[in-house]
């Protein structure tokens, strides 16, 4: 499971420091007030970029690890966030998704994966900005040429919204306390620079409506398959 390890370093940076070797989990995201054997469980290397490394720990009274991911990293996908901004802000002004998918992995694959390639990266970042922004994705077109609205976003939302976003933005699956209860003191106020924080209810029904996981639903069948006779469905 990911935790969301909020960073002002860059990438270069924080290879170059080795900062997973520092990072740390204060507690057991399941047993918040102890009492199970959560320790450190090393580091896993990311595919890209090249010598990253994700600090890791593990609970053995849950059977679960738990991984710090970089603020600047995709969530359940390889890369940056910087890169997922750049190929939707690709396909937000190209002429067509065909058209886009084709430009973006033109000598890689056919242009059916293309598509797929592009709608997992396209369909989960247009609802999750839908959620918590009020110009939806057009925030990324317009951002004259830079690749940083991603990056704001997941250093500035709280944990909370970040558990209801899907991935690469968003970290699905983010536990809260088994026993229901949370720190003391005032609930932690965002300074998101691209507007207040999303209101929790608004984010949760937007992400029904858009889910990109969730299965077609298909019309009940009216006539038998075999003969044609006209059924009750």
């Amino acid at each position: 499971m990911q935790v969301p390890l909020h960073t002002q370093s860059s990438v270069e940076a924080y290879i170059a420091g080795r900062e997973w070797l520092s990072a740390r989990l204060a507690s057991c995201p399941l047993h918040p007030a102890g009492g199970c054997s959560f320790a450190r469980h090393g580091s896993y290397p990311r595919s890209t970029p090249a010598g990253l490394r994700v600090a890791r720990w593990y609970c053995p009274q849950g059977h679960r690890t738990f991984s710090l991911l970089p603020d600047f990293l995709a969530s359940r996908l390889p890369g940056l966030l910087a890169s997922i901004e750049d190929v939707v802000a690709r396909a937000l002004s190209a002429k067509s998704m065909e058209a886009a998918a084709s430009s973006l992995r033109e000598f890689d694959v056919a242009l059916p994966s293309a598509l797929r390639w592009l709608r997992r990266r396209m369909r989960p970042v247009c609802a999750a900005l839908e959620a918590v922004l009020p110009q939806g994705a057009a925030v990324i077109a317009g951002n004259a040429g830079r690749r940083d609205v991603l990056l704001a976003l997941r250093r500035s939302l709280p944990e909370q919204v970040l558990g209801v976003l899907p991935p690469p933005l968003g970290i699905l699956g983010t536990l809260r306390p088994i026993s229901g209860q949370h720190d003391m003191g005032p609930d932690r106020v965002s300074t998101a620079p691209y507007g207040d924080v999303p209101d929790l209810a608004r984010a949760a029904s937007v992400l029904c409506r858009c889910n990109p996981f969730a299965p077609t639903p298909f019309p009940p069948c009216r006539t038998c398959c075999a003969c044609g006779v006209a059924t009750d469905a």
